[in-house]
């Protein structure tokens, strides 16, 4: 694996595309600070605000049929592509809390416009953590006013720190993309380790580019690069009540960037690699996890492949396996088996790391020592042929250890 941000084989840097050392897509600024909802003085309220008075924006959101209270907010009462700040807390979901929950979240919305200056509608929320329990209103309302004292266009560290529950790690990045018509930014911070299942995961993530867009291209690119990254990860199978992808454009590097354009098409590929690096450092720190599984399936039915896809990187003996560095590729077919009810005899192949283990329905022999080491790195591919050709699915998946349980055992108490 590579330094830096693109650390995975799956996910290769755009040639159009450079890391750099940090910092926020021009005409941004954000803070992370503490504002109480955590104990012992932890980051848990960031604060993102977008200078341009003509900003762009799109978004996504979980679809549970549970909304936590920012995500009611956040849909039914903004302008979805005229975004221009973000307030984001950790802690507390703000989930499962009534009408007294939605009165918080629309106070917090009515606060931060107040005080960064926009209308309320512009003002997008995001909450992370314990479900059920009511929002500490008002160290949330002190917290937003020393965040606004705190804003700089660097940052994305501290707003990045701020959003975290039980990740390991802050995930965020700076790139420099380099378009036909110019050079633009792009920027991002996000969060997620549990709870993990699309449509989509227990996760935040904001998005900032100075690419000068409008609403519609703004939208296209953010809904195609969702479904290729967040909609492909899973840690536990699990659906959440607060998810939400936020993208804000404030056209501050005078580059525009017009629908189907070369132009567009590299910053998609930009926006592209860059999502779904995030979605694997999602799955990367999945709680307890030691390794990244990918399994591609194709065959003629999209609705059997996804359904394979999904039941393997989900089933926990395929995890367990995964985490121990285990072959055991028989658990794999009994999934493929779970999820294609009454089809015997189903002629199917499994290849783990390119090496073929199955070949129509039956076993084969192997080098079990060169494949015992190839499932002892940090990535692992399993590839699953059904019959037929035309459909192809992909989804990245954590594996499950003992730490995964002592974490979520542990949660609330």
């Amino acid at each position: 694996m590579s330094s830096g941000f693109f650390t995975s084989r799956w996910v290769p840097r755009p040639g159009h595309v450079h890391e750099t050392e940090g910092g926020l897509a021009r005409g941004f600024r954000a803070a992370g600070v503490a504002s109480g909802v955590k104990a012992d003085g932890v980051k848990d309220l960031g604060l993102l605000v977008c200078d341009a008075d003509d900003a762009v924006s799109a978004a996504r959101f979980t679809r549970s049929g549970v909304l936590a209270a920012p995500v009611v907010v956040t849909k039914e009462r903004t302008d979805l592509a005229n975004l221009r700040a973000v307030v984001a807390n950790s802690g507390n979901a703000n989930a499962a809390t009534g009408a007294q929950g939605v009165e918080d979240a629309a106070a917090t919305q009515q606060a931060a416009s107040r005080v960064v200056g926009v209308d309320a509608t512009q003002v997008a929320l995001g909450s992370t953590g314990v479900i059920g329990v009511p929002l500490q209103l008002d160290r949330v309302l002190g917290g937003l006013e020393t965040a606004h004292g705190e804003l700089r266009t660097d940052g994305d560290g501290d707003f990045a720190d701020a959003i975290r529950t039980t990740d390991r790690f802050a995930k965020r990045a700076s790139l420099l993309v380099e378009l036909p018509s110019g050079d633009v930014r792009l920027s991002a911070q996000c969060k997620g380790a549990g709870m993990i299942q699309p449509n989509f995961a227990t996760m935040l993530c904001f998005v900032q580019t100075d690419a000068l867009l409008d609403a519609d291209t703004a939208n296209l690119l953010l809904g195609v690069t969702v479904k290729r990254s967040f909609d492909r990860i899973s840690v536990d199978g699990q659906l959440s009540t607060n998810d939400t992808v936020v993208l804000m454009a404030s056209g501050a590097s005078g580059v525009r960037v017009e629908p189907e354009s070369e132009d567009e098409l590299k910053l998609g590929e930009a926006l592209d690699a860059l999502l779904r690096q995030l979605a694997l450092q999602i799955v990367a720190d999945g709680e307890g996890s030691k390794r990244i599984g990918r399994v591609v399936v194709h065959g003629e039915d999209p609705e059997a492949v996804e359904r394979v896809a999904r039941t393997v990187a989900n089933s926990p003996l395929v995890k367990t396996a995964l985490h121990g560095g285990d072959p055991n590729w028989g658990r794999i077919a009994q999934a493929v088996g779970a999820a294609l009810l009454d089809t015997a005899p189903l002629p199917f192949d499994i290849a783990i790391e390119g090496v073929t283990v199955l070949a129509d329905g039956a076993g084969l022999r192997f080098d079990e020592a060169a494949l015992n080491a190839a499932v002892g790195g940090s990535e692992v591919e399993y590839v699953i042929a059904l019959p037929g050709e035309g459909a192809e699915t992909e989804v990245f998946f954590s594996d499950l250890g003992h730490e995964y349980v002592t974490i979520n055992a542990d949660y609330t108490t």
